[in-house]
């Protein structure tokens, strides 16, 4: 069978990262499109925050197109196993989809939960790099979701448009592990 790769695209707090877990169980290697930017950060001596990550990907997009992540990525998984199962986390651009969909058998999963849902999640999970108010979160996804962002920052709400599969994650653990191993089996018998 043909090696899998999924992609992981959604707002804040969507459960991108429930959804990378489940698939890691199922024995998908990681990979997340940050992991990228993160390796620029140390480059450029600054500290992992997440506006800086957010700075830098734009940057990177500027000055390198607006796909250099995906490509990055894609390049990454070209080298170190193409024949494997990956899930790539944090797509944020539609130009990284245009570069992932270089790659075979690659599927766009987009992670979706109601605002008032994604803004209780961030403020119960208390990482240290997310902002604390109901105001500042609502700016975050707007930000991040394209509003006001040039064509080559994030642009999570076109992402979410080129999806290839779509999961409203605003039932229990169990339904989203539920619709995923659905999805999986979809997946495999279609290739």
């Amino acid at each position: 069978m043909e090696s899998i790769k999924i992609g992981l695209t959604g707002p804040l707090a969507s459960g991108k990262g429930e959804v990378s877990k489940f698939l890691k169980s199922k024995g998908f290697n990681y990979i997340s499109l940050s992991d990228m930017v993160r390796d620029e950060l140390r480059k450029r001596g600054l500290e992992e925050t997440r506006e800086n990550l957010m700075m830098v990907g734009n940057s990177l997009r500027k000055e390198e197109g607006a796909g250099v992540l995906g490509k990055r990525v894609r390049e990454k998984i070209e080298s170190d196993g193409p024949e494997l199962n990956w899930v790539i986390d944090g797509i944020r651009n539609p130009a990284e989809i245009k570069e992932l969909r270089k790659m075979g058998k690659f599927f766009l999963l987009a992670v979706a939960a109601p605002k008032g849902t994604l803004i209780e999640r961030v403020k119960s999970r208390k990482r240290g790099s997310d902002p604390l108010s109901n105001e500042e979160i609502e700016k975050k996804l707007i930000r991040e979701w394209g509003i006001d962002e040039p064509p080559d920052g994030q642009q999570v709400g076109a992402c979410m448009g080129e999806a290839d599969f779509f999961v409203m994650n605003d039932g229990t653990l169990e339904e989203l592990h539920d619709y995923l191993s659905s999805l999986l089996e979809a997946i495999e018998k279609n290739i």
